[in-house]
């Protein structure tokens, strides 16, 4: 049968109710938080990475070329401040030997501690750290490409400091220079690792330099620059025992006087270098993503 006409005055007639089609089953889907990552991404993101590792080190080695107030403070300001302590020493060349002899390896480290955290802070502050670990990129990829960008500019600049005190400015030393070269750059590289992990604890460019006189100046004062560490209180001395920068000075102060290899040379180099590790991998587990 047809059904009825519509009224015009009124809504159409209701049908009757057709059976609706059976919806077809979808699996309830849990609702939760993102899945976390698996254990071995993780653990390959976490893993240094020798491609990640280089590649990192000419990105910081390409913005460090097109800086030249950088590369002035880090190349240039050695000599000056070298050639400047030789002529105030003019009268008394050997306090310039004896006192030139160990600054070859703390102003290396002065400049590249202020640059590196400097450097540092700046890249987080400007959100550069925080995308490049967004992508498969390690902590520990980071600061092992920092320490290799600065180190390469460390070494130039313990060979540049190193050539000119023993060459024009008539350093006088009875051992290698070779080892004073040595010495000098791996105590620049303990300026980068203290930089990398001191720029975790502060929030500007500003904080950073003011951690100088609390990390960097009390090792000068103890190191036995200005006094032999036998002749200070036993509190200071024995404080100095833990401090790197006083191995170094021993070992410079050894290739001085030595005309072989001095017998705590060994033991320096190590202690230094067990430092300086020991800061890059204290500076890859405090590495923050951003400042907050």
């Amino acid at each position: 049968m047809r059904p009825a006409d519509a009224d015009a005055r009124g809504p159409p007639p209701r049908r009757g109710n057709a059976p609706r089609p059976a919806r077809p089953h979808r699996p309830r889907l849990r609702r939760g938080r993102v899945p976390a990552p698996r254990r071995g991404r993780q653990a390959g993101a976490a893993a240094v990475s020798a491609g990640r590792t280089l590649a990192t080190a000419r990105r910081v080695l390409r913005q460090l070329v097109h800086d030249r107030r950088t590369v002035a403070l880090l190349l240039l300001v050695p000599l000056f401040l070298l050639m400047l302590l030789r002529y105030v020493f003019d009268d008394d060349p050997r306090l310039f030997d004896r006192v030139g002899a160990s600054l070859l390896g703390i102003f290396p480290l002065i400049t590249l501690f202020l640059v590196t955290s400097v450097a540092t802070l700046r890249e987080r502050g400007s959100g550069t750290l925080e995308r490049l670990m967004a992508m498969p990129l390690g902590k520990g990829d980071l600061i092992a490409g920092y320490a290799l960008a600065f180190g390469a500019f460390a070494l130039l600049q313990a060979a540049l400091a190193t050539a000119v005190a023993v060459g024009p400015l008539g350093l006088d030393i009875a051992g290698s220079p070779w080892l004073l070269l040595v010495m000098a750059e791996l105590t620049a590289l303990l300026g980068i690792a203290i930089g990398l992990f001191v720029s975790a604890f502060a929030s500007s460019e500003f904080q950073a330099v003011q951690f100088m006189p609390a990390v960097i100046i009390p090792q000068i004062l103890l190191c036995g620059l200005f006094a032999p560490r036998a002749s200070m209180q036993p509190v200071l001395e024995n404080l100095s025992d833990i401090l790197p920068m006083s191995y170094s000075v021993d070992a410079m102060t050894g290739v001085l006087n030595s005309t072989a290899v001095p017998d705590h040379f060994a033991r320096d180099v190590l202690v230094v270098l067990g430092f300086a590790l020991g800061f890059l991998a204290l500076g890859a587990v405090t590495l923050r993503r951003r400042t907050p």
